[in-house]
């Protein structure tokens, strides 16, 4: 009898409200948080995150810098450039913890709910969320601005592609109802998207001009965060105040955060001109991403007596990984011939550079996923001995026989070496010496641009160059501003480019977006390199699909190992750290969080540090 009331009761529902499988009872149970990586941290009803001061003063001001230039605040746009910080004017349906990684928790979102072969994903809306101008955010809005995103915004089209509809299934709550079956991380991704308010963007602006979510504007925006936008100077400078009255100021996500009463960006084209700013006390917070200026350029007098500390934050790649270095564009001949691509790397030597350029400051990338369990080690075996076996005629033969190795330099013989295997493979794919110049089987000079984002690179693409050069390789390096960067990037109008992608340790659909065929013509896509390798495809669905997480461990690493085999990319180096430099005049929790420096957003302004330090203009 029971059953049967409960079948005539779920069949009502699903005439009257909603499909029988938003109802939670049918979708599985609501959840505050999930993790990818096993149970969160944080239980239901938790009082606040752990690395907090729940008791920080709010108040102060506290200035950044931002490189280039602004012409929108319209977050969602492909295009063009949004002011820096918009951020702290708009949330997502959940929202991460800093000690917690790959989990997320209840924020415009309050729970959520799927059922076992993660079908769907029903967000149920917190009634206590609301605009900043006291509406509440509603299912609708979440709806309309899905809708509207993947309409405009080709990234978030890629990234939400499994996505096959979207519903308003009772009050309050939003099912999103997908294409395949079994990804574990789409219920997650879902909760990053980012919350719009309806009302606001259909509505009309102070001259009453209908508003337009699909053009950009420099209309003050509205949001639901933290901060309101106050004021900005055109190209020069934003500033954002604390909104006192923000709805989730004194939620569990809330408390002991957003404490500064103003946040300022202050905007400059040159990195050398901004360090000039930092050292005058123009803005309060400097990453360093020079070796030699971190090791020799800090002997002016703020840091010389205190007022300025430098510090390392190891807690910023705690839970991330990265590859990095020269990318070239496989969507032009010269680089089609993986002996080509593999030449190249044997031209670059780190280890001297890292003794002449970097102090020893830095290490070299080998995996795609460096830093992270998930890369590539020794010989393949097991579960990822299997994976590849799958995919065997898909692949290189080298990925079963050769543990990838990037080429060791750093003294003229083992240089001599590297440039010697280099010259051979070069001839094996018809580019051979003419002289002192390489030339194809045409009589055609091979040469390529090395375009770079300013001039931070050029020293290390200096150093390639001349290796290139003696291989008979004329690179040319062109640096050019953000601007000029971003939309030659856009564009794929480059030969080669000195860029990367950061991994997190939750892979999945942003593979895809990396590295897949998928996303090889999309401009607006991180697949810069324009990889369309069926290998490489079959891998990552691997990847998107694990069962649990040993399977993704395996097949993860199966990926990284392809990818390094077809030398898509000539790896450079990092540092394992974040070189800050700041004003004395903040304090933090006495544990920052493990994930993060958690600056600004946990610390505050201390006014007792301020008044040794000199009061921020």
């Amino acid at each position: 009898m029971t059953k049967l009331l409960l079948a005539s009761l779920a069949t009502a529902l699903a005439l009257t409200v909603a499909p029988a499988f938003a109802d939670p009872a049918q979708n599985g149970e609501w959840h505050h948080a999930t993790s990818l990586l096993g149970e969160p941290k944080y239980p239901a009803g938790f009082a606040r995150f752990d690395y907090v001061n729940p008791d920080a003063p709010k108040g102060g001001l506290v200035r950044l810098d931002a490189q280039g230039s602004f012409d929108t605040f319209n977050p969602i746009l492909p295009e063009g450039e949004a002011g820096a910080g918009i951020g702290l004017i708009f949330e997502t349906l959940t929202k991460r913890s800093l000690d917690d990684t790959s989990a997320s928790y209840g924020h415009i979102a309050e729970a959520w709910a799927y059922p076992p072969d993660y079908s769907s994903t029903t967000f149920r809306i917190n009634p206590k969320a609301k605009w900043q101008d006291g509406q509440p955010i509603t299912a609708e809005d979440v709806k309309w601005s899905f809708e509207r995103q993947v309409a405009i915004n080709p990234n978030v089209q890629q990234y939400y592609q499994d996505v096959d509809k979207v519903e308003v299934t009772a009050p309050g709550e939003i099912t999103f109802f997908f294409s395949t079956t079994n990804n574990r991380e789409l219920p997650n991704i879902l909760g990053q998207l980012l919350v719009l308010p309806q009302h606001w963007w259909e509505g009309t602006d102070a001259s009453g001009k209908q508003r337009n979510i699909g053009a950009s504007t420099l209309e003050l925006p509205m949001g639901s965060g933290p901060y309101k936008m106050k004021e900005y100077a055109a190209g020069s400078s934003i500033t954002y105040e604390r909104d006192p009255a923000y709805w989730a100021i004194n939620e569990p996500i809330g408390i002991g955060q957003n404490n500064f009463d103003h946040i300022r960006y202050e905007y400059f084209r040159d990195l050398d001109v901004a360090f000039e700013g930092f050292k005058g006390d123009r803005f309060d917070w400097w990453l360093e991403n020079r070796a030699a200026r971190w090791a020799n350029s800090y002997d002016f007098p703020a840091a010389q007596d205190g007022r300025v500390i430098k510090e390392l934050f190891p807690q910023d790649y705690a839970d991330s990984g990265l590859m990095v270095g020269f990318v070239p564009n496989l969507r032009i001949d010269k680089f089609k011939d993986i002996r080509v691509r593999q030449a190249l790397l044997e031209a670059f030597d780190f280890e001297s550079m890292n003794k002449t350029l970097f102090y020893e400051q830095y290490e070299r990338i080998g995996s795609y996923f460096f830093g992270l369990p998930f890369a590539s080690k020794g010989l393949p075996e097991g579960a990822e001995l299997a994976i590849l076996n799958e995919v065997k005629d898909l692949v290189p033969a080298s990925v079963f026989t050769t543990v990838y190795k990037n080429p060791v330099a750093g003294d003229p013989a083992k240089l001599r070496e590297n440039l010697r295997r280099a010259s051979a493979l070069l001839d094996e794919a018809g580019l051979t010496l003419n002289g002192n110049q390489r030339v194809d089987a045409n009589g055609q000079p091979f040469t390529f641009e090395i375009l770079l984002n300013g001039p931070t690179i050029e020293p290390v693409a200096t150093a390639w160059q001349t290796n290139l050069r003696s291989l008979g390789i004329e690179a040319t390096i062109r640096p050019v501003d953000s601007a000029e960067y971003i939309n030659r990037v856009r564009s794929r109008d480059f030969d080669m480019i000195y860029t990367g992608w950061s991994q997190s340790m939750s892979l999945g659909n942003e593979q895809n977006f990396y590295f897949g065929s998928s996303s090889a013509d999309d401009e607006n896509s991180s697949n810069y390199a324009g990889i369309a390798d069926p290998g490489v495809d079959a891998l990552i669905n691997k990847v998107i699909f694990a069962k649990d997480r040993d399977e993704l461990l395996a097949a993860s690493a199966a990926l990284d190992r392809v990818l390094l085999a077809n030398y898509f990319v000539v790896p450079s180096y990092t540092l394992r750290n974040t070189r800050a430099a700041r004003w004395d005049r903040f304090s933090h929790p006495d544990k920052l969080p493990e994930f993060s420096n958690g600056f600004p957003t946990v610390w505050w302004y201390d006014e007792a540090k301020a008044a040794k330090t000199g009061v921020a203009q």
